[in-house]
This record gives C-alpha cells, sequence and structure tokens, in this order.
C-alpha cells in the first residue's frame, strides 16, 4: 500500500488545526462566555451569547474533562483565518497528497450539518464518506473504488443527544438549503417519524443511533433531541463503532471539521456488519464494500504500526459476548484469502504487543 508522503500529512495536520479553529471561532464570538454546568452528575461546558433583548442563548459545547477542549476555552480569543489559504491546502492534499476528497454532493451535506453544529453535538460521521477521511488519518492512499458512495450516515449516542440540551435547527431545512428535492423518507415500521431523507436523485443522508440493551428498539425510529427533529434508527453494535471517535477534517472547500469512528473500531465494525447484509440485489454489493474496506483497513494499521490498536479494539468486540465473536468469526470466513492473511498478520503482531501472545508464539 502506498503511503502519503510525510510533508503531505504535516499540512493534513496544520489544516485540521485551522479549520477546527475557525469553526469554534464562528461558533462562539467574543462577545459571549464560557460556564460549566453540571448535568447528571457530569460537568459540561457551555456558551451564553446575547441574544439582542436582554436574555442569552445558551449553547452545548461539550465535555468539562475534555482537554482540547479545556484548552481552547482558556485561549478563548478572536483569530482571523485565511479561507484562501485553507482551500489552497485542501487542494494541494487531494491533488499532489493523494489524499481523498468527498464528491460535491457529500461535500456539501456534510459542510452544511457541520456549520449548523452536528459535530459539536458529539455526532459521528459513518459509512464511506467517514472511510475517505482515513487516507489523511493513516497516511496511506486508497484506492478510488473503496471510497466511492451516494449517501450519508450520521450517528449519536441516544444518551448524548439527551444530555448536551441543544440541537440543530429542522434538519429538512438544512438539508434543503443544500438541495430542495430533499424529502423525509417513510419509516418502515409505518411510525410518522423520519430517520433517512432523500433527494429525487437518489441522495440519502440517514440518521442512527445506538441501540439501548434490548432489541425491543429495532425497526422503531428514537427521538433524538440534537439533530434537528430527525429520529435515528437504533442498531446493534452501533456503540461500539461511535465510542471514542477522532477528530479531523473533510477535504472539502476549504475543510470541514468532523467527527469520524477510530479506524480500528471501523474495521472491526466492517467485519461485524458485512455478516448483516441481506443476499440480495444491492445488499450484495455493500457487503462486498464493507469486507473490503475492512482488508484495506487491516493492511493500513499493519504498515502505519497500529496493530496494537486494532488488537485492543479486535479483543473489545470478542470480550462482548458469544454472538460478537460469532459474527467476527462469519466475517474473517467472508474474507478473500488475502484478506484472512492480513487479519490474522495484524492479530498476531498486535496481540504480541499488548502482550496477549507470546512473541515465540508459531500461531
Amino acid at each position: 500500500m502506498k503511503t502519503v508522503d510525510l510533508m503531505y500529512q504535516t499540512m493534513l495536520a496544520e489544516l485540521a488545526q485551522r479549520t477546527m479553529d475557525a469553526a469554534w471561532t464562528a461558533d462562539f464570538p467574543s462577545e459571549g462566555r464560557f460556564i460549566t454546568m453540571e448535568v447528571k452528575g457530569k460537568r459540561y461546558w457551555y456558551f451564553d451569547m446575547p441574544d439582542g433583548s436582554g436574555g442569552k442563548k445558551r449553547r452545548y459545547v461539550g465535555p468539562a474533562d475534555d482537554p482540547e477542549i479545556a484548552q481552547r476555552v482558556e485561549d478563548f480569543k478572536r483569530d482571523k483565518e485565511s479561507l484562501r489559504d485553507r482551500r489552497r491546502m485542501v487542494a494541494s492534499l487531494t491533488r499532489q497528497g493523494g489524499m481523498v476528497a468527498p464528491d460535491p454532493m457529500s461535500g456539501d451535506i456534510v459542510e452544511a450539518l457541520s456549520v449548523a453544529g452536528l459535530f459539536r453535538l458529539r455526532a459521528v460521521l459513518i459509512g464511506t464518506v467517514a472511510f475517505q477521511t482515513y487516507a489523511g488519518l493513516l497516511g496511506v492512499r486508497l484506492p478510488l473504488a473503496a471510497i466511492l458512495t451516494g449517501d450519508a450516515d450520521i450517528a449519536q449516542d441516544y444518551t448524548i443527544s439527551r444530555e448536551v440540551e441543544d440541537t440543530l435547527p429542522p434538519i429538512l431545512d438544512l438539508l434543503q438549503a443544500v438541495d430542495p428535492t430533499f424529502r423525509p423518507v417513510p419509516h418502515r415500521s409505518g411510525a410518522a417519524a423520519s430517520t433517512a431523507f432523500q433527494t429525487k436523485g437518489g441522495y440519502r443522508v440517514q440518521f442512527l443511533t445506538s441501540n439501548r440493551a434490548s432489541d425491543d428498539y429495532i425497526d422503531q425510529p428514537a427521538k433524538m433531541p440534537a439533530p434537528g427533529g430527525a429520529s435515528s434508527d437504533p442498531l446493534r453494535f452501533l456503540d461500539f463503532l461511535i465510542r471514542e471517535p477522532m477528530r479531523t477534517v473533510l477535504l472539502h472547500k476549504s475543510g470541514v471539521p468532523v467527527n469520524v469512528p477510530e479506524p480500528s473500531r471501523y474495521a472491526v465494525h466492517k467485519l461485524i456488519i458485512a455478516t448483516k447484509r441481506r443476499t440480495d440485489g444491492h445488499f450484495v454489493l455493500k457487503r462486498d464494500k464493507d469486507l473490503r474496506q475492512a482488508e484495506l483497513l487491516f493492511e493500513a494499521l499493519y504498515e502505519t504500526r497500529r496493530s496494537s490498536d486494532f488488537a485492543l479494539a479486535y479483543d473489545e468486540a470478542e470480550e462482548r459476548g458469544p454472538a460478537w465473536r460469532e459474527a467476527l468469526q462469519e466475517g474473517k470466513d467472508m474474507l478473500s484469502k488475502d484478506g484472512q492473511r492480513m487479519l490474522s498478520q495484524i492479530l498476531r503482531l498486535g496481540n504480541q504487543q499488548i502482550g496477549k501472545e507470546k512473541t515465540d508464539d508459531p500461531q
């Protein structure tokens, strides 16, 4: 697998910092102030902004124990950012650096949601649009066939959505500002709530959440306070994927700050989810893409010395119970021969590094 030149990896890190700084400045102008509040025994940062009529509007910022947020609050100031400079950086990273830009539709949608505050409210971009960011995060070149998409998937933990006490503007308004043909998709359960929105051309945006302990919630849309009135589909295994997400930048226009799953978790999750796809029609294509993306990440994580990260994620999934172990084994059996070899290789090395397997073990 070809790697990305260190110069461009460094440039991506700089772009990500500038993009997050610019988003921070836009979200939190100097006339406001930061405060901390306790919610259900946990402390969070909020931002109070005068509303022009003697009152104030309060916005959620993030957990009080997040060191990056704490540092930004401490250093709070207005920094002017050069939009033109960041656009040039994005162009250089995608044209010369070998990193991946989303298709314009995906980029515009994610940008609109990001500007509205979706990722500030700790939502996580998942699916293929998130996978595209791993070229930069891991410093590898990803084949185009594995990164094409016609949809955007957004996930948020149910408890987080309830606790942030903040929300987006109406989600349909945000999407229709990008493409006026966006319409709610009727839910398969017959419920009035929608968890997905689709354009006349077939582009789909779907909202997902972690399943809350019982399968009774599956196939029933969950009412989520944070994403602008959109409900979310509860899915098994999703809590594993979106635990401890990473901040990065989507290479669209001048850069869009997003949260994405940690790459090792993404790889393990794809291995599991591939076994849950139906075996007819376009679901076969989705399953094949799941497996291909997992195989690419096995190789990328191995070559970039992240085998221990993968082994820890895989080990966590195995420890979640028999259904998880069965899905992992079934997913492994569905891999190509090269994919099975790479999975065994990264697990062996990773397990050695975390002390789960002896270095002289022939297995």
